[in-house]
């Protein structure tokens, strides 16, 4: 690996065969030569291990300080992406990956991004490259029809669709249009009264956007959620907060309820949050991050019914929808409001389209004025796959994810934590002396000894446990998994998503678990509860 060397500086010297960045022959060439590279490591992604073994700042030791002043090759440069880089990635791509949540991939995705980088076009406005805003305006109006979303969200209707890079990005732009919608009535020295609302399951994504957005961050609410209604926000709960606030002399502005949590994949009733924020003239974002791609099977159609009262409703296509990071998809039910808070019209800008008012300037639909041609490879996935084999994609890892849930019910040393809903199994490994937990706090072991503890002694040793136990699976390299912690539960999340997975890997991944929890049960005794 290259790096600089005075002795070999020899600036402006033909000998190192400076050539045009973008020869298209030399293109050609390596080109062909990255498609293999990346072919063969989806062909064998599932022998490495999930996720990577290195150590904080492996990788600083192992390159040079500085960057070579000489040309290397491309042959070099790859063996070093094979021998330094491959090692220190978690790969996400993996058939044995089940962690956070999916980055699904596809030949489609993967190619729709090469065409983007390769046009390299920035296409701010309509009239700095026609087909990016075109083709963009078309492909939400298919996916929002796929969605079953009202018209009103459509270009049809009042509004539109815009793909963003991210759900933080598309909670940021609409919580901005929120803010000033509400300012430009009430008036700017009120931003400090105002107040976001979300749940304790809510992404983080909300309370860093309302800091973002100037919210004061004594006003964000991150409103309780119960085990009796599954981890998802109650509209009563809601309501309640709302009305202490009021009472404070604040004013409620945003609220944001989630399809999928990221916790548990809990679903909040849009409906009634919305009939709630009604009343107090809040804007309502749905956030779908993880779980609105599978709404365009009418099976799961039902978890985003109410969006129709919702003003806006956003999901990441590069989660669970086959498309490349990054890609979230937004629509909102009145365009000019994101306009109004986004837009800037400097001079070097200004073009007789935009005067026209024929177009759209996506440039004020979004925080960045730059942006790159994401609707290419939303539109070859589309185009690809149909909408007939999505769905079965979907399905696929739906069905995978109950055959997981059904194994897990089947051994008694497991507990399912939350139900599931769509293909992410919660689940913990039970400690061994509990079998059974008595009104008393008496708990009874396998082997008929009784002690008595009290109830959150027996949950810390649970999540003990569960912590120490998903640790050691997932060190094996075999499998990877996160967790979460809800209602104090320390669980295992199990997502199925990976466009490689089969039922074959999700057996495997059972197969791991239940030979390590044998391991870690053994390890644990009666005296672990001892306070």
């Amino acid at each position: 690996m290259g790096s600089l060397n005075t002795e070999d500086v020899l600036e402006n010297s033909s000998a190192f065969g400076v050539t045009n960045p973008l020869d298209p022959e030399e293109f050609r060439r390596q080109g062909h030569m990255i498609i293999d590279f990346l072919a063969d490591y989806y062909r064998d992604v599932e022998k490495y291990p999930v996720r990577s073994q290195v150590e904080p700042g492996y990788l600083r030791k192992r390159l040079p300080e500085t960057a070579p002043y000489n040309p290397e090759s491309i042959e070099t440069i790859l063996q070093d992406v094979t021998t330094e880089i491959i090692p220190g990635l978690t790969h996400w791509q993996s058939p044995n990956y089940y962690a956070y949540f999916p980055s699904s991939g596809s030949v489609a995705g993967f190619l729709g991004e090469m065409l983007s980088t390769g046009f390299n076009v920035v296409g701010f406005n309509w009239m700095s490259s026609p087909a990016a805003t075109e083709l963009e305006s078309i492909v939400m109006d298919w996916f929002g029809k796929m969605l079953n979303l009202p018209e009103s969200f459509l270009f049809s209707g009042t509004g539109g669709g815009v793909l963003q890079g991210t759900s933080c990005e598309a909670i940021l732009c609409t919580l901005t249009a929120a803010r000033d919608r509400k300012l430009n009535k009430i008036g700017r020295e009120h931003i400090g009264r105002l107040v976001v609302y979300g749940s304790d399951q809510t992404h983080c994504a909300l309370q860093k956007a309302a800091q973002v957005a100037g919210i004061n961050p004594k006003n964000y609410r991150a409103v309780k959620t119960f085990k009796a209604n599954s981890f998802g926000l109650a509209a009563a709960t809601l309501k309640e907060v709302i009305l202490e606030d009021i009472e404070a002399g604040l004013i409620p502005l945003f609220v944001c309820p989630t399809v999928g949590t990221t916790s548990s994949t809990a679903v909040d009733p849009i409906g009634p949050i919305c009939e709630v924020a009604k009343e107090y003239e809040m804007w309502v974002h749905v956030d779908a991050a993880y779980a609105g791609s599978a709404c365009i099977c009418p099976e799961f159609r039902h978890f985003i019914d109410g969006v129709e009262e919702a003003d806006s409703f956003s999901l990441n296509a590069h989660k669970w929808f086959f498309t490349t990071l990054d890609c979230c998809c937004l629509w909102v039910k009145d365009s000019s409001a994101l306009v109004k808070a986004l837009s800037t019209n400097p001079e070097y800008l200004r073009n007789k389209a935009t005067e026209s008012r024929q177009v759209v300037d996506y440039k004020d639909w979004q925080i960045a004025l730059s942006r790159r041609f994401r609707s290419l490879k939303l539109w070859m996935v589309l185009r690809s796959y149909g909408i007939t084999n999505l769905r079965n994609f979907l399905r696929s890892h739906v069905k995978m994810a109950k055959t997981f849930e059904g194994l897990i019910g089947m051994d008694g040393r497991f507990e399912i934590t939350v139900p599931r809903t769509f293909a992410m199994v919660c689940f913990r490994l039970l400690p061994p002396t509990t079998i059974k937990v008595y009104d008393n706090g008496v708990h009874q072991n396998g082997n008929g000894v009784v002690a008595v503890h009290n109830e959150n002694e027996t949950l810390l040793l649970a999540n003990k446990l569960n912590q120490v136990y998903l640790e050691t699976v997932n060190a094996t390299g075999s499998v990877y998994m996160t967790h979460a912690v809800v209602g104090g539960v320390y669980m295992i999340r199990f997502a199925v998503g990976s466009t490689l997975t089969e039922e074959r890997h999700v057996i495997h991944a059972w197969k791991v678990l239940q030979e390590h929890a044998d391991l870690i049960l053994g390890k644990f005794s009666e005296a672990d509860f001892s306070s």
